[in-house]
């Protein structure tokens, strides 16, 4: 298999498609094949040059990822199978020969700037933090000479050659990314009962539409694990929704809720997987519509 992840190489993108490999969730013989941002992964499996694709969508500290978000709810749907958790703290790497206090500027991804700020306004105040491609990016920028320090992994230091400065910086402790691997449409995961399911909403712009929605869930007893909105792009007050929920399209009741959205709204399947969470659901039935529907996105097919 040809699997795609947000690089290049030495980011916690590839760490986390390599704890992929070891739990077994992808087959042996992986070839690994790096893109410049989680939309580019993406259309890589879009494009049938990668299998799948592995990007990061949520960070317990910042939250979502929006590209990851925005490259998912545009052009050919993609769906997600897997997921996995890494916890999250950063290496500082530096140019041969600079100490940290002689620091005067540090490459980071705009994430991980964030949740280092703290730390790099204490430790090296008179740097001043410019945004890199990418925490693997951070580094190469590092070992080019653009910057006298970068915000990394210590895999991506050894890679480029870079001495360690400082390791397991934080400014929030525990922080943890959530990672998914994306395929093209398929039949979902078989049902584990700690599973996770994933829709897309674009409803319309009127009153109580999102209320709507959100009642069709908790009317079920589904719990909501991740909700985020995002604009549409064309003008204000228009946004899509992204909602994660507890159990598996093969629930009654998850089953029975997403048919509901697709009658009342633009609904885009993203996925059912198993997760960390425990499902405990139960529901009814809806219309033929939807429910075509959704036996399209349980065999793997349908366009949205």
């Amino acid at each position: 298999m040809r699997i795609a992840y947000f690089g290049p190489s030495g980011t916690f993108t590839e760490m986390a498609l390599a704890k992929l490999e070891s739990d077994g969730v992808v087959g042996p013989g992986v070839e690994r094949v790096s893109a410049s941002s989680p939309p580019a992964t993406l259309e890589a499996v879009r494009r049938g040059e990668a299998d799948g694709a592995v990007v990061p969508i949520e960070n317990s500290v910042q939250g979502s990822v929006p590209p990851t978000l925005d490259a998912l709810a545009i052009g050919d749907r993609l769906q997600i199978v897997a997921e996995t958790e890494l916890d999250v703290a950063f290496t500082i790497l530096g140019r041969p020969g600079v100490a940290l206090s002689e620091v005067r500027t540090v490459r980071a991804y705009p994430h991980a700037a964030a949740q280092v700020q703290s730390w790099i306004e204490r430790e090296m105040p008179e740097a001043q933090v410019e945004f890199a491609a990418s925490n693997a990016a951070a580094a190469e920028d590092v070992a080019s000479g653009l910057a006298d320090a970068a915000v990394s992994t210590g895999l991506a230091g050894e890679r480029f050659g870079l001495p360690v400065l400082a390791d397991g910086v934080a400014d929030v402790g525990n922080a943890r990314t959530r990672f998914v691997l994306v395929t093209r449409p398929c039949p979902p995961p078989a049902r584990t009962g700690s599973d996770r399911t994933a829709v897309v909403l674009t409803p319309d712009n009127r009153p109580g539409t999102l209320v709507a929605a959100l009642s069709v869930f908790a009317t079920r007893g589904i719990d909501l694990t991740f909700i985020e909105s995002r604009p549409l792009r064309t003008h204000f007050g228009t946004y899509r929704f992204y909602l994660d929920c507890v159990g598996h399209l093969d629930d009654l009741a998850v089953a029975d809720a997403l048919r509901v959205l697709h009658e009342q709204m633009d609904t885009r399947f993203l996925g059912s997987w198993p997760s960390h969470h425990v499902s405990a659901t139960s529901g009814s039935v809806a219309g033929e519509d939807s429910a075509r529907w959704l036996e399209d996105i349980r065999r793997g097919e349908g366009t949205s």
